[in-house]
């Protein structure tokens, strides 16, 4: 026994049954848009994963940046203009 009961033979007359039903012209197109379906639905998944790990890097190296700037000394002599500002 197969799939809860269904042999081979029943699978066999349900798929005959199918391809007179609809024929084998509408069953490839179905096949062929049900195929692109998943391939663009793939895609994406995968474009969104990349630009969440895209967002997440420029933040990553956002933080990096100011974490430096926040620790940087920057040496140098003050001039009058400097001063004057203070």
């Amino acid at each position: 026994m197969g799939f809860g009961g269904i042999g081979p033979g029943s699978l066999i007359l349900i798929l005959l049954i199918v391809i007179l039903l609809f024929g084998t012209k509408r069953l490839r197109g179905m096949g062929s848009d049900l195929g692109s379906a998943l391939k663009n639905f793939k895609k994406s998944v995968k474009d969104n994963q990349q630009s969440a790990d895209e967002e997440n890097t420029t933040a990553d190296s956002k933080e990096k940046i100011e974490d430096q700037a926040d620790n940087s000394v920057i040496e140098g002599e003050a001039t009058e203009k400097d001063k004057d500002k203070t």
